[in-house]
């Protein structure tokens, strides 16, 4: 892991370079994306079967080879043990408990002369969450997806998740199953998305589009944009942890640990105020990691994009946070209640020693799905109210339309709108 010392001369540039992560769309993946998504748009179901058919080596004859029911989903639940399906049973009630709190309720008010003001909410009528299946199996995903549309109210949630080579994991079918989706299609990539967006034959047109996935996936739901709704476009997974020495260095390492083996492109950086601390830290890091069955993939990780910085003190470890805006932050400190004051930016911020951040990966309650790459200072994580819009209530009184009526018009003429101006003053008495 890189050193970084807040007292040296280039630190704002090191950090910034720590930083540094490829954003930009890659042109020829735009442009793969925006033939398949044509395509799926012209020939729906057709095009959906003989991508599935290519990319993930399955041999589906029609589109009810790719469709899953809620029997399904019930069987795949029924065949696991049952200590997983009580710790998915868990998992979902604890985040659906959470996200109840998250619900937008409809409001009016009347003003003086009788006019009626106020925000109707409603849920979105059908919502499509994608759920990563390459390299690994995210159940938790599903339910950090599908629960808070759930409990928005939302009518049906439609699943796409890929099968390589046909496989169907059943822990994530159990999920789907749990936190109430509604119907499941067993495609991914680029295909899936624009077959949520567009609609085919079999495939519903959605309101919106949450969960993450590849850099296709990520290039389709900018592309669908605006067509339909989507929940944000991830980048690799981020934890940063600020220590103050009291909390054991094993469980430090091991936290930095559990985001590095995302993948080789995951961050974790580590703030403490000793390096003594720091040390201790890197020596058990250099210790556990015999014992990670993903230890190539951590390595490269921290080796890439991982750091240890040296603060003076915590109130700059924080002004660092502040600035790193990151997906995870791990307050172990004492008293973590009084520094979380001082964080403005960042995606979940997990208090104390004993909070570590796969705890809220699983079965905290909060969801899982946070902002990247630094958008935490302008975005929020997934939530109720992501399920939910709000339209506004107007109701004029007789008394109110010759008050506002007089407004609008003047309004309207200095912008040469004569139609906006006449259709308030024939609501004029005088």
């Amino acid at each position: 892991m890189k050193k970084l010392d807040t007292q040296s001369p280039d630190f704002q540039a090191e950090l910034k370079a720590l930083l540094a992560f490829e954003t930009a769309q890659n042109p020829e993946i735009d442009r793969i994306v925006a033939d398949i998504c044509a395509d799926v748009q012209k020939r729906g179901d057709a095009a959906l079967i003989e991508y599935t058919n290519r990319f993930d080596g399955t041999s589906a004859q029609t589109i009810d080879d790719l469709i899953l029911t809620q029997d399904d989903l019930q069987s795949a639940f029924e065949r696991l043990p049952e200590n997983i399906q009580t710790a998915l049973k868990t998992a979902a009630r604890r985040v659906e408990s959470y996200h109840q709190h998250q619900k937008m309720e409809s409001w009016t008010y009347e003003d003086e002369d009788g006019t009626l003001l106020g925000q109707q909410i409603t849920p979105l009528d059908r919502v499509g969450i994608y759920v990563p299946g390459g390299k690994a199996a995210y159940p938790s995903s599903v339910i950090m997806n599908a629960m808070p549309a759930h409990v928005a109210g939302v009518k049906e949630i439609i699943m796409v998740v890929p099968t390589p080579k046909g496989e169907r994991n059943d822990i994530v079918l159990a999920a789907a199953f749990v936190a109430g989706v509604t119907k499941v299609f067993t495609v991914g990539g680029a295909q899936a998305v624009a077959a949520l967006a567009y609609g085919t034959e079999s495939v519903p047109q959605v309101d919106k589009i949450t969960g993450p996935g590849n850099a296709f996936v990520a290039a389709a739901k900018r592309r669908v944009f605006g067509v339909v709704g989507i929940d944000m476009v991830a980048g690799p997974s981020e934890i940063l942890v600020i220590a103050d020495g009291t909390t054991p260095a094993d469980w430090v390492a091991m936290d930095l640990f559990s985001q590095a083996e995302h993948d080789e492109i995951a961050q974790a950086i580590l703030i403490g105020t000793s390096q003594a601390y720091l040390d201790e830290v890197q020596t058990a890091m250099n210790r556990l990691i015999e014992t990670m069955p993903r230890r190539a993939i951590i390595e490269a990780s921290l080796g890439n994009r991982g750091a240890m910085i040296l603060a003076k003190d915590l109130d700059e470890a924080c002004e660092i946070a502040n600035y790193i805006s990151p997906e995870h932050l791990e307050l172990s400190v004492e008293n973590p209640q009084e520094w979380v004051k001082k964080i403005r930016h960042a995606g979940a911020i997990f208090m104390g020693r004993y909070t570590s951040e796969s705890l809220g990966d699983y079965c905290a309650g909060p969801n899982h799905v946070l902002p990247t790459s630094r958008t935490a200072r302008f975005s929020s994580p997934l939530g109720t109210y992501d399920f939910q819009k709000r339209s506004s209530l107007i109701q004029v009184s007789e008394q109110g339309a010759q008050k506002l009526g007089k407004t609008a018009s003047v309004l309207a003429h200095g912008e040469s709108l004569t139609a906006h101006a006449r259709a308030a003053e024939f609501r004029l008495k005088d």
